[in-house]
């Protein structure tokens, strides 16, 4: 009998600029621990959080703000699995289980990498023909389905 595979609640982000929706732009940021490999911010959502909470406080921790509004929400969840080289340190988890947030950052919000533990190193705005570009690695088709999603809605 197989055993059946743990996903890890999780949020993401996919962060517009300011100046959405007269110019479409996507923020990316280069993670710190793994050279060219770009993301959109997410994170773990904790026992007993709502994920709308785990939203803010993920981007608080890892962009440095969370002045944005929320524009939609992809009703569902996507999964992935973590490609081999990542499943041994996110045991007992097979992959992870993510809610998607189209948000815009408000005018002025300030994006600071040099949190209390740095995820990215360096972060960018790339409009939909270039993203990806950036995005190459395991998650290129969830964020496929996320974007595609929100353009089936008029959003993007």
């Amino acid at each position: 009998m197989s055993k059946k595979k743990r996903y890890r609640p999780n949020v993401a982000a996919i962060v517009l600029s300011s100046d959405y929706p007269e110019k479409v732009e996507f923020f990316i940021a280069e993670r710190s621990d793994l050279e060219g490999i770009w993301q959109f911010p997410q994170g773990g959502i904790d026992k007993n959080e709502k994920p709308k909470k785990a939203l803010f406080r993920e981007l608080l921790e890892e962009i440095g703000t969370d002045r944005v509004e929320i524009i939609a929400k992809l009703p569902g969840w996507i999964r992935y699995d973590f490609p081999e080289a990542v499943s041994a340190k996110m045991a007992p988890y097979a992959g992870q289980k993510q809610r998607y947030y189209l948000v815009r950052l408000k005018k002025k919000a300030l994006i600071n990498l040099q949190t209390e533990h740095p995820e990215f190193s360096s972060y960018r705005f790339v409009g939909a023909e270039e993203l990806f570009r950036y995005i190459s690695h395991f998650k290129k088709p969830v964020y496929e389905e996320a974007i595609a999603y929100f353009k089936e809605k008029g959003y993007l």
